[in-house]
């Protein structure tokens, strides 16, 4: 239906006012993208999807949203702008707002996961690719912008490849929305074939040269020349320091390498140099050092991970030196755990580290390695999709009814083993089925924003009554950890961290500092908190946003009809609940002391977790109760380094698995026993689980895999062999008929009286039905029976005598001898070359 004419004139005018209200756009000359303002103005306006690349400090990211708004976008709909990091989109949204002197949250605004500061009116609007992709449910066509920009999209992570495909059609159907990809000095024009060969605008940011030089360790087949790692960076460093002033950016592969690296550069170069770390996990007062004034003239010398890349600009940089490694997140199809193993980077990665000098002078970097070695290497380094579990990516495409995600316009397709394996992980979740059909739960995990495994332990909270402990765990789990180490106060943080702690999960830990913070706040300001914090060691924006995750998770499960438990849950309650989402990421104690898990997998307890201490003590040998109760251990995260370590792990009973994963446990029975005590026929069972034994030789009754054979050898070895203990009258009958029988074989010595042992089983197979495979079961039967019913069960002497055997003469076996008027008692035994074959005379004592 048409909209009417009096509709048309109200969107002409609320337009028109959009116009009339726009703020006044102003750009810096300084910017090397203001220089290319008509270009991009005519780019933007003559093609609907365009590419923008240039180096970080071009000004791409502040001043493409206000170009747009300047020819005419953001009235029919915003200008949505997405960054990888919500530091970056609030950042990012609050210098476009004092740029165009405008309010943070009206004309321009931002929202990341669970803070949203924006208007409905607004023309800007900064988002995480997250936010963005989320949208899509209730807005499948992003009809609220008539402009999108895509910021950093070299960084080719999961989201911005997958928001990429999406565009590809979306564009299609909607040919009014305009597209801007930005994209650092790498690869641009593989985004350009991805959108038709759309055009490329490169804009200049580094406006001084840099130097590369080449100083590698060593030639790597003579061992004898080689240098370590720590020896080139101080011989660079020396180096550097004789060209002349400025600060030094050291790119090492991880953690331990920058602590070695730090100690040798200050017994070295002593007092000349201020060394500073940078790394991710990094506490947040030693990062800020960075970024602080300076309070000497001496060089700083920052040893920093690949975090320095991309993610954050380090200030005063004018030299590089870089190690050419890196620790790469890398899925292992095959142990389906996350791999961190150091490799040399690409041709990319050294050229984005050497960029991160020359910004406000001439630069030099130099590269640990050889210009052969260089040359020799990949250009750009491999996108997360092809390094990393797809299942939310799979879900979300189902949930968004995107079709196959073999057929989905990635900007390059990932390996049909990862997207195989993304399904099966949300078959293992038991959100999709062996055909790959989203399931009931499937559909409830996809609304959820976090990653299927922690929306499955909140699914699970709910039904085990522990929701409000699983959305306080899986809120921690989505952060980094809020406790912190400063490298100078290591122990006097941990001191104040013990009292969180807890022997048998790390878990609990967690909710005991929940329970302290939160008990803290209620008496509390959030800038006396903050206080708090730092005394304590705790990351204070970390602790704020956990609880913000939390606070928000839990309106959207109020939202959707869970009930959140009131009372505590037990131990047993949460960690079922956390196991469901984490099936695969258990282990059981070895005696090297070491956790034997899934897939042939072996881990160690992370040195930083609560249970170190006690996994050390059973290593020693210790008596210690606590200790030996952690045969089994959940893991919260499996990361392979130098080792596979299990991070967060907790105390678990593997026999849990039997409710919470029955799909996944494969099933293995020993030969059938009868057990006299039972009353019925056993089977011994073993339950694994991807490989893993969790389950080992556990009786069990043979009627639940085969009744059928449970009821054959119930009355085999039950009513046959008369294994089984009974009051019932029919077979306290039979059985005395029975030993009458026998009793006339032992006096004839004879073993063809007594019938065969399959006419008994015949006689009892056609009297006692097929359901009847155990004691009990049989014991209720026959109190139902009725008295004539019961006749029928009961079996005659002569019954059991066969119809050939000779007529025995009683007279001739007598049961008593009389010798001078003492009766005797005679017992006949049949069992030649036994001790007690033949007749017996029972003599009275006395």
């Amino acid at each position: 239906m048409k909209p009417s004419s009096s509709v048309k004139q109200g969107r002409k005018q609320y337009l028109q006012q959009r116009r009339a209200n726009l703020p006044k756009i102003e750009f810096p000359e300084q910017l090397p993208i203001s220089q290319h303002f008509e270009q991009l103005s005519k780019a933007i306006r003559d093609h609907q999807v365009i590419i923008v690349a240039g180096e970080t400090g071009s000004g791409k990211t502040t001043q493409l949203p206000k170009i747009c708004l300047a020819i005419g976008r953001g009235i029919s709909g915003q200008i949505g702008h997405t960054q990888p990091r919500r530091l970056a989109a609030r950042t990012v949204a609050l210098r476009i707002a004092e740029e165009l002197k405008v309010q943070l949250g009206s004309e321009v605004g931002y929202q990341v996961r669970f803070d949203d500061r924006t208007d409905d009116n607004g023309y800007i609007k900064l988002m995480t690719d997250g936010i963005l992709l989320n949208e899509l449910h209730h807005d499948p066509l992003l009809k609220k912008y008539d402009t999108l920009i895509i910021d950093e999209a070299h960084e080719r992570s999961l989201n911005i490849d997958f928001i990429l495909g999406i565009l590809h059609q979306l564009v299609r159907r909607r040919p009014d929305l305009k597209v801007i990809i930005t994209s650092a000095t790498i690869d641009p024009q593989r985004f350009s074939k991805h959108f038709g060969n759309a055009p490329v605008i490169e804009v200049s940011g580094r406006t001084y040269p840099v130097e590369t030089l080449y100083l590698p360790l060593g030639d790597d087949n003579d061992e004898q020349g080689n240098l370590s790692l720590e020896e080139g960076v101080c011989n660079a460093a020396e180096e550097l320091v004789g060209y002349g002033p400025g600060d030094i950016l050291v790119f090492l592969p991880g953690e331990q390498d920058i602590r070695h690296a730090s100690d040798y550069l200050r017994r070295h170069m002593r007092q000349s140099v201020e060394i500073l770390p940078l790394y991710s996990r990094l506490a947040q007062s030693d990062q800020m050092k960075i970024f602080s004034p300076r309070t000497s003239s001496k060089t700083r010398i920052v040893l920093a991970t690949n975090v320095a890349e991309t993610s954050l600009t380090v200030p005063g940089i004018h030299y590089v030196i870089d190690s050419g490694k890196a620790r790469i997140s890398r899925y292992s199809i095959r142990s389906k755990v996350q791999r961190l193993p150091i490799e040399a980077i690409s041709q990319a990665s050294a050229n984005q580290r050497q960029g991160r000098c020359g910004r406000t002078a001439d630069g030099i970097c130099i590269r640990l390695y050889s210009e052969e070695d260089f040359n020799g290497r990949s250009e750009f380094t491999d996108p997360e999709i092809k390094r990393t579990n797809l299942a939310s990516v799979i879900l979300q495409m189902a949930m968004l009814d995107l079709g196959s995600v073999e057929d989905f316009r990635f900007l390059e397709p990932p390996d049909n083993r990862m997207i195989n394996d993304g399904y099966k992980l949300l078959q293992e979740l038991g959100a999709m089925t062996a055909s790959r059909k989203m399931t009931k739960l499937g559909r409830q995990l996809g609304v959820l924003p976090v990653d299927p495994k922690l929306g499955r332990m909140l699914i699970a909270g709910a039904q085990m009554s522990s929701l409000n402990e699983a959305l306080i765990i899986t809120a921690a789990m989505s952060l980094p950890d809020p406790r912190e180490r400063p490298v100078d106060k290591q122990q006097q943080a941990d001191e104040k961290h013990r009292r969180f702690t807890d022997e048998d999960s790390d878990f609990i830990a967690i909710l005991n500092l929940w329970n302290y913070i939160s008990k803290s706040k209620e008496d509390l300001s959030w800038n006396q908190l903050r206080k708090v914090c730092q005394k304590e060691f705790l990351n204070f924006n970390r602790i704020r946003e956990w609880r913000e995750i939390y606070a928000q998770l839990k309106r959207l499960m109020i939202e959707k009809k869970y009930t959140i438990n009131n009372k505590a849950a037990d131990y047993d309650a949460i960690h079922k609940a956390l196991l469901s989402g984490l099936v695969s990421q258990i282990g059981e104690k070895t005696s090297d002391g070491n956790y034997q898990s899934t897939r042939s997998n072996q881990f160690y307890i992370f040195p930083g977790s609560g249970l170190f201490q006690r996994a050390r003590k059973n290593n020693e040998q210790l008596s210690d109760k606590k200790a030996e109760s952690a045969k089994w251990l959940l893991a919260g995260e499996l990361v392979e380094t130098t080792r596979l370590y299990a991070r967060q792990v907790a105390k678990i009973d593997p026999a849990w698995l039997e409710s919470i994963a029955p799909h996944l446990l494969k099933h293995k029975y020993t030969e059938p026993y009868w057990s006299r005590k039972a009353g019925r026929a056993m089977v011994k069972e073993s339950l694994s689980l991807y490989g893993l034994v969790v389950i080992d030789n556990r009786p069990k009754s043979l009627a639940s895999t085969d009744p059928e054979l449970a009821h054959k050898l119930f009355i085999f070895h039950g009513f046959v062999e008369n294994d089984y203990i009974t009051r019932a009258s029919a077979i306290v009958h039979n059985r005395k008929c029975l030993e009458q029988v026998e009793a006339m074989e032992h006096r004839a010595r004879r073993r063809d009286i007594l019938v065969e042992q399959d006419f008994l089983e015949d006689f009892y197979r056609a009297q006692i039905p097929n359901n009847i495979h155990n004691g009990p079961r049989f014991e209720r039967w026959y109190k139902n029976l009725s008295s004539d019913k019961r006749k029928k069960l009961e079996i005659s002497v002569e019954d059991l005598i066969r119809d050939e055997a000779e007529q025995i003469d009683r007279f001739a076996y007598p049961e008593t001898l009389t010798i001078n008027g003492i009766t005797l008692q005679l017992e006949y035994h049949f069992e030649p070359g036994a001790a007690d074959d033949g007749l017996h005379i029972i003599l009275p004592l006395g």
